[in-house]
C-alpha cells in the first residue's frame, strides 16, 4: 500500500530526525530522498571536519562517538546510517519528487525512481526537509557551463600541477584553496569582497591569510570573474581587467534553497525577511498540512540553521502532526 500518515521529502540529518520522531508517535512515515541518505553530507569535501562536537549532531537519542574532539564527514555518515538502521526508517533513496498535488489530509506525491519508474503516494501530511546544498549560486558569466567549472569541491588530488581558480572567500572556498595548494596546484583566489570572510573557521582563517600574504596563493579581492574560457579566465580587478592561465574553476559562492520546488506547492517567501511563511511553534507552512524542517525554514538566510539546531525541528513537527491525526 502506498498510503501514509506522513511523507518526509529529504533524508538528511533533519529529515531522519523528523522520521524518527514521527515513527515514535506511531505514525506511518515514508522518507523520500533524491540521492543517498545524507546526500549533502556525502557531497561535502572528503576530509571535512565539523565545526562542532559529536553530541550536537545526535538524533533520536543515539550517542555519537568520534576519535577526535570534532567528528569528520566519514564518522557522521556512519552515524546517520546507524540511526536510520536502528529505527528501521522507511527510506526510498534515489527517488525524486516530481510533483505534489491535493490538499491537507489528502496529498498525492508523484516521484520517479532511479530506474525511471513512476510512483504515487497518498499522505495526510507532508514534511519538506530538502535543505539547500543542491542548488549552487551561479556566477552567471560566459563559460560557466564548461566542464572545467565546478560548484562543489571534493578532494584536491586530480588538480595537482594545474592552474586552479577558487571563487569565494568563505569556509568552503578557503578550505578548497588550502588543500589544492598543499597538493601542488597553482591556486588563485578571487573574491568580490575586501578579504577572507570573518565567518571562516578560526583555525582556517589565519592559515589562508598567511598563504596569501606570503604569495603562495595569489588573491584578487574587490574582483569578479568576467568570462571563463577553455584555458584562461578573465577577471575584473581594481587595477583593470586581468587574464589568467586556467585549467579548472571552483565557484564556491554558496547555495540556496530550491525556491521553485517550494513555490510549486504554494509556499512563498516573506518579502522583507526572505523566509518561507510558517508557524514558528509548529513549523507548519502557509499551506495547511505541509511542514518545513531544517535550513529551509530560514529561507535565503542559510547561515542561521545547521544540523545542531535543525535536528530539533522533528520533535516540533511530530508533536503538531500527532496531535492533529490522533485526536
Amino acid at each position: 500500500m502506498n498510503e501514509f500518515d506522513v511523507v518526509v521529502v529529504g533524508a538528511g540529518p533533519t529529515g531522519l530526525a523528523c522520521g524518527i520522531e514521527l515513527q515514535q508517535r506511531g505514525l506511518k512515515t515514508l522518507l523520500i530522498e533524491k540521492g543517498c541518505v545524507c546526500n549533502s553530507l556525502y557531497n561535502y569535501p572528503t576530509h571535512m571536519v565539523f565545526f562542532t562536537t559529536p553530541e550536537l549532531l545526535e538524533i533520536g537519542n543515539l550517542p555519537m562517538t568520534s576519535l577526535n574532539e570534532k567528528p569528520n564527514r566519514t564518522e557522521a555518515l556512519k552515524y546517520y546510517r546507524r540511526a536510520a538502521e536502528h529505527y528501521r526508517l522507511n527510506i526510498h533513496q534515489y527517488e525524486r519528487v516530481d510533483r505534489i498535488s491535493g490538499e491537507n489530509m489528502a496529498f498525492q506525491v508523484f516521484t520517479t525512481d532511479r530506474l525511471g519508474c513512476g510512483h504515487m503516494y497518498t499522505t495526510s501530511k507532508l514534511v519538506l526537509a530538502t535543505g539547500y546544498y543542491d542548488v549552487p549560486n551561479l556566477l552567471n558569466v560566459p563559460g560557466e557551463d564548461l566542464d572545467k567549472v565546478f560548484h562543489y569541491y571534493k578532494e584536491p588530488h586530480p588538480f595537482y600541477n594545474h592552474d586552479v581558480a577558487v571563487i569565494g572567500a568563505k569556509n568552503s572556498a578557503a578550505i578548497a584553496a588550502l588543500e589544492l595548494y598543499w597538493t601542488g596546484a597553482r591556486v588563485t583566489l578571487i573574491h568580490r569582497g575586501a578579504g577572507i570572510s570573518e565567518k571562516v573557521k578560526y583555525w582556517i582563517k589565519p592559515n589562508i591569510e598567511n598563504r596569501i600574504n606570503n604569495g603562495e596563493i595569489k588573491a584578487y579581492f574587490h574582483s569578479r570573474v568576467l568570462e571563463i574560457r577553455p584555458d584562461t579566465i578573465q577577471i575584473e580587478t581594481p587595477d583593470g581587467p586581468v587574464e589568467l592561465a586556467n585549467d579548472f574553476v571552483f565557484a564556491l559562492i554558496g547555495y540556496s534553497p530550491d525556491l521553485k520546488f517550494l513555490n510549486s506547492v504554494g509556499i512563498t517567501l516573506e518579502p522583507e525577511t526572505q523566509r518561507p511563511r510558517s508557524d514558528p511553534q509548529t513549523l507548519e507552512s502557509e499551506c495547511p498540512g505541509i511542514y518545513l524542517a531544517g535550513v529551509i525554514v530560514a529561507g535565503m538566510h542559510t547561515n542561521e540553521i545547521f544540523i545542531e539546531n535543525g535536528r530539533f525541528h522533528g520533535r516540533q513537527i511530530a508533536e503538531s502532526i500527532a496531535s492533529k491525526l490522533q485526536s
